[in-house]
């Protein structure tokens, strides 16, 4: 069996990490035997929740640390490097695989394609001590995991989601992001969030559908009808209470590079494949993560000044709910629990789409494109 055909098959594995609304943000490159090159893309010109493209480099990370559980199913160990003198929204990650006798598959190399985004409400059994244990010890040293799961957190974490999802629902750059990332119509999709994994019922969904194809739509039933209820409703405040707990994973010394962004990807995946390996489900709840980032660097997140007020208002309210300062840095947010698995859900690209020949090696071609 050829190192070629070895390399595709961890390839084929590897394609199903997670990514921001399914964008997929790299494209594969086979240098020779046993070595990848990783062509990390970035969605920040079109994507106003890819801040600064962080959260397209934590995606980077959660494919690295995929593609390393994935590799020792080959009885193989992986290293990686960042490619020195790249621009920060097209890194390149040279990757090496190494056969190694000691290296044995790692168990959570079944969850990988089963890891999935639960959008509907969990069973609020809490979890055991083992399970938060688990969890805990899946992100590493260098992070701090919490968890919030009493009711009265639950309701706080509803309360700070209530207020995120509003800003969400009406900020113009984030309608832009919306309007293209839903696949309407479908269970399944290739490259956006198929219409009945969105997570809300069938007479939304073909409302928001209708509303949605006009900012002018959208803006009316947002000042006149009400327009920003029903979806938080369905999206925000009931999956806040209806789940076993949230999880905070904090980084113990800061977020400071797109390095330490690909590192907190790397925890990140290990935490989610760690819970898909005990039978339970988690949905990130990144909005007032993102908000924050904003807020704290000053960053402008939109041209409308109640939105841009209203994230300085999201983070201190996230803050308050987490008992932290202004300057602890928070890298990621979820809830988990027990549920059915989903049956709609975004799946990938076919591997083939995802490659790129070695005469494609233009830093310039490189762009996330979203149709």
């Amino acid at each position: 069996m050829s190192q070629q055909e070895t390399l595709l098959r961890i390839l084929e594995l590897a394609r199903w990490a997670p990514s921001g609304d399914n964008t997929q943000p790299w494209r594969f490159e086979i240098c020779g035997d046993l070595r990848v090159a990783v062509h990390g893309l970035d969605t920040s010109d079109w994507c106003v929740y890819d801040f600064r493209g962080h959260p397209s480099h934590m995606a980077h990370g959660a494919l690295l640390e995929t593609m390393r559980i994935a590799a020792s199913d080959e009885g193989l160990k992986m290293r990686w490097c960042l490619r020195q003198g790249q621009a920060q929204n097209a890194p390149i990650y040279d990757v090496e695989f190494e056969r190694d006798g000691n290296v044995t598959s790692d168990p959570l190399v079944s969850c990988i394609r089963r890891r999935v985004v639960q959008r509907r409400p969990m069973r609020t059994t809490p979890l055991t001590l083992s399970q938060r244990e688990a969890l805990a010890n899946a992100a590493g040293g260098d992070y701090e995991v919490d968890f919030l799961e009493r009711l009265p957190q639950r309701w706080a974490v509803a309360r700070v989601l209530w207020g995120s999802a509003y800003l969400r629902l009406i900020c113009r750059e984030a309608y832009e992001v919306h309007r293209r990332i839903i696949e309407w119509g479908v269970q399944h999709s290739e490259d956006r969030i198929p219409e009945a994994a969105v997570g809300v019922d069938a007479a939304t969904a073909k409302l928001m559908r209708w509303v949605m194809g006009d900012w002018k739509r959208v803006s009316f039933f947002n000042r006149y009808l009400m327009g920003t209820v029903a979806p938080r409703i369905q999206l925000d405040l009931i999956p806040a209470l209806a789940c076993a707990a949230h999880i905070v994973i904090k980084p113990r010394s800061g977020l400071d590079t797109a390095a330490d962004f690909v590192a907190l990807g790397c925890a990140m995946q290990r935490v989610w494949l760690t819970a898909a390996h005990m039978g339970l489900h988690m949905q990130p709840e990144m909005t007032p993560v993102i908000f924050r980032w904003y807020a704290r660097t000053g960053d402008p997140i939109s041209r409308q000044a109640e939105v841009e007020s209203g994230v300085r208002d999201v983070a201190r309210a996230f803050e308050t709910l987490l008992g932290i300062s202004e300057s602890d840095p928070v890298g990621f947010f979820c809830r988990v629990g027990r549920s059915p698995d989903p049956v709609s859900r975004s799946v990938r690209q076919p591997l083939a789409r995802l490659m790129l020949p070695a005469s494609a090696l233009n830093e310039g071609s490189m762009a996330a494109k979203r149709p």
